[in-house]
């Protein structure tokens, strides 16, 4: 973190450097980001919001454009995101905007940053009626990511970014998935987040806009992202998406898409981490909020499909069908709350 300067401008020359970062994360570490940009000539601003989802919205988002504009940002200058998955996706969408695009970097604080929302280019807020529905594609300069700042992460946010790990192994490594079963991450994070990056990275590359197989890393979040918005965010990301993992693995071998029911292995997984495996909402009410989903293609929509932990696929299914796909079965829908 202390050399973060340096990093930065062996890519990019900014007069001026905009940080933006959350009031719980910038209190950490913006002082010491801002310090070693200005030893290195570069002059800083900060920008900070509310943290939390409800602040990735076009309000919170138009603040900063209004504030950069204020401060009279020019093309030349860049954004960094300092912080975790909003606070990445609602600056990269400030920078892929404002002046028609200036640069931006991504220094990830958050395991589930780390492992995955800043990499990819990804960026958007949230829309009343449903998660990143406006965004763009938009990719970072430079990811910078220091483990030690994941010391100062609650138990609850390290288990949330543990959800996102899974996934990577669900999807297709089972030896990643058979080390973090066994609930020693903290151990081997400097693997971990490797191997989760080198993975995406992989994907991404094959398909940057998320037309075909970059939709694998969508395992889990066509039902989680269902539970974050009828929750009203009170379900993080990382509990949801585990949610969604279990919930399609369930209802995939219950019609007969999966040979296998991986859902055992892939809660245990999450147990490990304390983090929930059921599902809060009805079939019906899950639906609803899907029919919004901006992976939605017309009327259909691609499901990510895990055959067996290691090996995942896409089935396309329509829209109207989702509901009796995911009450095929009575346990399809497991609604216990969830944590």
């Amino acid at each position: 973190m202390r050399d973060a300067g340096s990093y930065v401008c062996r890519v990019v020359s900014p007069a001026t450097a905009v940080i933006v970062s959350d009031d719980n994360v910038a209190p950490l570490y913006a002082r010491i980001v801002a310090d070693s940009l200005e030893k290195e000539g570069v002059a800083t601003l900060l920008w900070t919001f509310p943290h939390g989802e409800d602040s990735k919205n076009a309000s919170t988002l138009f603040e900063l454009l209004e504030f950069m504009a204020e401060q009279g940002v020019t093309r030349s200058d860049l954004i960094i995101a300092l912080g975790g998955g909003v606070t990445g996706d609602m600056a990269g969408f400030a920078a892929s905007i404002y002046l028609r695009g200036i640069p931006y970097i991504q220094i990830p604080t958050s395991l589930l940053a780390a492992v995955d929302s800043s990499v990819g280019g990804k960026t958007a807020v949230d829309l009343n009626a449903g998660k990143n529905l406006a965004g763009t594609f938009y990719q970072p300069r430079l990811v910078l990511c220091d483990i030690r700042t994941l010391d100062t992460l609650p138990d609850s946010e390290f288990s949330c970014g543990m959800a996102e790990v899974i996934k990577y192994g669900v999807l297709c490594d089972p030896e990643l998935f058979a080390l973090v079963k066994k609930g020693e991450a903290r151990r081997h994070l400097d693997f971990i987040i490797q191997r989760c990056v080198s993975i995406k990275r992989d994907l991404v590359k094959k398909d940057e806009y998320d037309t075909g197989s970059r939709q694998l890393l969508n395992l889990g979040h066509t039902i989680g992202h269902a539970v974050e918005r009828l929750s009203h965010y009170a379900v993080s990301h990382g509990n949801a998406v585990g949610v969604g993992m279990v919930a399609i693995a369930k209802c995939a071998y219950a019609a007969g898409f999966s040979p296998s029911d991986c859902s055992d292995d892939i809660a245990a997984a999450l147990g490990a981490y304390d983090l929930p495996v059921s599902c809060p909402y009805s079939a019906q009410e899950l639906c609803e909020v899907i029919r919004r989903d901006k992976k939605r293609s017309g009327h259909t929509i691609n499901l990510v499909i895990p055959r067996q932990i290691g090996d995942t696929y896409l089935q396309k299914m329509d829209i109207d069908q989702l509901e009796a796909f995911f009450s095929k079965s009575g346990t399809a829908i497991d609604t216990d709350a969830a944590k």
